[in-house]
């Protein structure tokens, strides 16, 4: 691959990353209206950030098992789960219920995590039908999730969340776009 094709690949990472790492952000916002101190804010990014790493790892390793196997109906398989997650992603964007809130910490934090890395195995699924680079993914997935999810925090700190569903609904167009993108590239 030529340089043009690894910076092509590594702004399509980091714009998929910032995608699905919206959702990190916006849960972050509204978390951050509770007092947390740094230390809490600083591991709660770190364990988010460690979940955006192995759910896509663990999505692109069962992808490359179906690429082998499947071929082409993988790869529209992978195309549809993009368009399909960015769908859910922005339909739940506005459909804001009060949902009781789940402290970050122990076994709370691991469901919080987990809640939103679960889009991350499924891109990842379809990135490794794409044959992506592994390491390179993940961890862009893992840095810019982390990062989202401190400044979503931090944030959250400082004003009332009114941002929240606006960027779950942006992060769902990015990856409904990419699904787009991938299903009329073949």
């Amino acid at each position: 691959m030529d340089i043009s094709g690894l910076i092509s690949e590594l702004i399509t990472l980091v714009i998929m990353a910032f995608a699905l790492g919206m959702d990190a952000f916006s849960v972050g916002l509204g978390m951050g209206l509770v007092r947390l101190r740094f230390r809490q804010i600083f591991y709660i990014g770190v364990i988010i950030g460690l979940f955006h790493i192995w759910m896509p790892l663990l999505g692109m390793f069962i992808g490359k098992l179906l690429s082998d196997k499947l071929g082409m109906l993988a790869t529209y398989g992978g195309g549809v789960l993009l368009l399909i997650l960015g769908i859910q992603m922005i339909y739940s964007s506005f459909k804001r219920d009060e949902e009781p809130f789940i402290k970050p910490v122990g076994w709370g934090l691991i469901i919080f995590a987990l809640s939103v890395s679960l889009d991350s195995f499924s891109v990842g699924l379809s990135l490794g039908i794409f044959g992506a680079r592994t390491f390179l993914t993940i961890m862009i997935f893992g840095v810019v999730s982390m990062l989202l999810t401190w400044l979503g925090l931090l944030l959250g700190r400082r004003v009332q969340g009114w941002l929240g569903s606006y960027s779950e609904a942006l992060g769902g167009s990015i990856l409904l776009a990419f699904g787009i993108k991938l299903l009329f590239q073949l």
